[in-house]
């Protein structure tokens, strides 16, 4: 089985993530990391696992607004002022994720240094992976917006690793990232593998190749 690739652009300097302080944390899965409405005194980064995140309106259900790996943060909102949490976390998987108090990380960007650079990229980046995903959902077929999530969770999109293997995620997760029906997800799926872009071995393994669905229209 091939571990899963850690590498990320921005925030390969941080290794463990160590350098961040705080402390980490150990969750089951589809455990719950916090929930909306919550006060947001912290932001988090992930060592091992996966996350998701889901938001809530009044009268609407839950829709899924991001699936995190390793390497990322979330609830990093608080930086920017909301006192409550907007959204859900919930670990994909057995996860290991580092707790940084809102303070602490202010601390970090304030200081010239790699490591505050580092996370300024990084916010920037995600700035930019929303806009991007949004534009997806107007702009891309619901099969390429499929393989974009499998290639922003696998980190694919940040590096060159042939394969890198992610935890299996119910088709009905993916459908709601991606904004289609479970039976077509099904049908992507089956597709992907069948042409060697995907790989269930324990996890799920995503090759680059998966890049070529992109360029397809």
């Amino acid at each position: 089985m091939k571990r899963m690739n850690k590498t990320n652009s921005h925030l390969g300097g941080f290794n463990s993530g160590a350098s961040l302080g705080g402390k980490v944390s150990h969750y089951r899965d589809k455990q719950n990391i916090y929930k909306q409405g919550e006060p947001a005194y912290t932001l988090f980064y992930i060592q091992e696992g996966g996350v998701r995140l889901t938001t809530k309106t009044k009268h609407q259900a839950s829709a899924v607004t991001a699936i995190l790996g390793v390497h990322d943060f979330f609830g990093e909102l608080c930086l920017a002022g909301y006192p409550l949490r907007v959204s859900t976390a919930v670990a994909l998987t057995a996860s290991s994720i580092r707790t940084i108090k809102k303070e602490k990380m202010l601390q970090m960007l304030r200081k010239k240094n790699k490591v505050s650079n580092s996370l300024v990229a990084y916010l920037l980046s995600s700035v930019k992976n929303y806009r991007d995903h949004v534009a997806d959902l107007l702009t891309s077929s619901a099969e390429q917006r499929l393989a974009r999530v499998l290639l922003r969770l696998a980190h694919l999109d940040k590096n060159r690793a042939a394969v890198v293997e992610i935890p299996i995620l119910s088709h009905q997760v993916l459908a709601e990232m991606v904004g289609t029906t479970r039976p077509r997800v099904n049908l992507f799926m089956n597709r992907f593998r069948k042409q060697g872009f995907i790989n269930y071995d324990g996890g799920l393994e995503v090759h680059q190749t998966l890049r070529k669905v992109l360029r397809s229209r």
